[in-house]
């Protein structure tokens, strides 16, 4: 059965979407994920499922939408893709923790780094349905500006290698 990793989006950052981890596996389980771990306060989970994805989003989307009142919004990776994009990483020079990979729900647009405004020297590379964002002095304070990114959810370099390797025990298991 496949592993799926579900990000969320503006959950339990900032005092929104408050949604204790411990809530998100109990939902997964209800609408019938087996599995079901999740990582850190951020909205991360993974589980596995005998369905397709766009039936996995879909439902989970409506359960979360159920006990939150809306849907944060979820965005599916697998153990591969999430394994691709920790070793795709285009700044190799970056702390892992001051470089954000930014899930989309579709590939970004073509001209998404036109309205790029980046004053503090941030760098930035699209790939497909992830933008990455090296924030060289963090992003707390950063003013970066990517309309493009508020589609998506982020996660940090560490964050995303702990994911892959979670779903790939989880495959091996």
């Amino acid at each position: 059965m496949p592993v799926y990793v579900a990000l969320l989006r503006a959950v339990n950052v900032g005092g929104t979407g408050a949604l204790p981890m411990a809530e998100l596996k109990a939902v997964c389980e209800e609408i019938g994920f087996t599995d079901v771990k999740t990582y850190i306060q951020s909205g991360n989970v993974l589980f596995r499922s005998d369905r397709d994805e766009a039936a996995v989003q879909k439902d989970l989307e409506a359960a979360l939408a159920r006990k939150m009142g809306t849907s944060p919004g979820v965005l599916l990776r697998s153990r591969q893709e999430l394994q691709a994009i920790a070793d795709g990483s285009p700044f190799p020079h970056a702390k892992p923790n001051y470089l954000l990979v930014n899930f989309l729900p579709e590939p970004a647009p073509a001209d998404a780094l036109e309205k790029l405004v980046a004053p503090g020297g941030e760098e930035v590379h699209v790939a497909g349905r992830e933008i990455y964002v090296h924030y060289p002095d963090g992003s707390g304070r950063s003013k970066l500006r990517l309309p493009a990114l508020k589609a998506g959810t982020s996660r940090n370099l560490n964050t995303v290698r702990k994911l892959a390797e979670m779903a790939r025990e989880m495959e091996a298991g």
